[in-house]
């Protein structure tokens, strides 16, 4: 931990910033520690529309009851604590991708989009702003310089059932130099021990499951809604749903309300169980089949950010995470190509190639490569 330094805290409102706050405000008297909390979006903005909840649901990230016990905690730890609004550019950046996203017959992932433009972004940028040389967040990650390759390496944690190193894939070297992850060597159990000696009335405060500015966990209800709010109309995207054998099988009403491995909600009968294998977004045919289909050796992803190396210029062994809850899979990692018409080498595009078939590799969804517990880069499946 940096000695004599002013750090600032992202405090959500949960048991490991809180943790966070109160582990560094104890450290020695040359080190300030100031809370910030990033508003994001009014939880009561679609209230009521589309059967969304008139009333937040608790055990959401980032709902004024998080604010409220951030803002206890630091009063507890006797810290500054500030409030900062960044709902326009969370809805920039964050919602208004998402919804395009998914009207797009892809699967994004809000909470990546949110870490790369906003809690390493623009909340860096804010504790700069107050004289802060860090940041310091509750996620289980390590973050370390090695010397050797003059490079800040991002790793596994030692808890690994809580490792975020997942949604973190998108952070640069200039935003790993000023952050810190205190809770990367300890386990969930030990952050609650912590809190509990250190006095924080919200020791057993359950974990977040839900994405913020989803009220009731329904995608649906949410897109429906905002487009209403926003005065723009739900897209035409029925089309035809189809067997793998390319017969048509039935329709659907809107590719929007499929992703890639689906079983539920395709209203079409069948001997067998039926699976979502594709999504055309072009001719809106989604295809369905046999859950053995779903495998396949390879995936392509774009917008890519390397951490432990500079660049892929060659090929290399990883494993490739394509899912939060998906177990790191063997694979080679090459250098992809776009698809201009010239073929040439491009590295704003690689090629995984598994040595055995995954399931249901999502579009939208993030691919995240390691060599041991270290991140070696990630981006967005195509």
């Amino acid at each position: 931990m940096p000695q004599n330094h002013t750090i600032a805290v992202a405090m959500s409102g949960g048991v490991d910033s809180s943790t966070v706050a109160a582990i560094l405000a104890r450290l020695d008297e040359g080190t300030k520690v100031v809370g910030l909390t990033l508003q994001l979006w009014d939880q009561t903005r679609l209230a009521g529309k589309h059967g969304i909840p008139d009333a937040p649901k608790a055990g959401r990230c980032c709902s004024l009851d998080d604010v409220y016990d951030a803002r206890r905690v630091a009063e507890h730890l006797g810290i500054p604590y500030y409030v900062v609004n960044q709902e326009e550019r969370f809805e920039q950046d964050v919602v208004r991708p998402f919804v395009s996203e998914y009207l797009a017959g892809r699967t994004p992932i809000p909470c990546s989009l949110c870490n790369n433009h906003l809690k390493f972004d623009q909340l860096l940028k804010t504790a700069r702003s107050i004289g802060a040389d860090f940041i310091a967040t509750g996620h289980y990650a390590v973050n370390e310089y090695d010397s050797a390759r003059q490079r800040w390496i991002l790793k596994r944690p030692a808890d690994l059932a809580k490792d975020q190193t997942y949604f973190l894939f998108g952070l640069i070297q200039a935003q790993l130099a000023h952050t810190l992850f205190p809770l990367g060597r300890m386990t969930k159990p030990e952050v609650r021990e912590v809190a509990r000696q250190k006095g924080l009335a919200l020791a057993e405060k359950p974990d977040s499951q839900e994405i913020c500015f989803i009220p009731g966990g329904s995608y649906q209800n949410f897109l429906a809604a905002y487009l209403e709010e926003q005065g723009e109309p739900m897209p035409d995207t029925t089309g035809e749903l189809v067997a793998s054998s390319g017969e048509v099988i039935g329709h659907h009403d809107g590719i929007s309300n499929f992703t890639v491995g689906q079983r539920k909600g395709l209203k079409v009968s069948s001997p067998s169980p039926l699976y979502v294998l594709n999504i055309d977004p072009s001719s809106h045919r989604v295809t369905v089949g046999a859950d053995a289909e779903l495998a396949t050796r390879t995936l392509r992803a774009n917008r890519l950010n390397w951490i432990s190396i500079p660049e892929l210029t060659e090929p290399m062994r990883v494993k490739a995470k394509i899912r939060h809850r998906h177990e790191p899979a063997w694979a080679t990692l090459e250098p992809g190509t776009e698809s201009t018409g010239n073929s040439e080498p491009a590295s704003a595009e690689v090629l995984a190639t598994f040595d055995e078939p995954q399931r249901a590799v999502t579009p939208g969804q993030s691919a995240v490569f390691y060599d041991g517990d270290e991140v070696v880069g990630g981006g967005w499946i195509l």
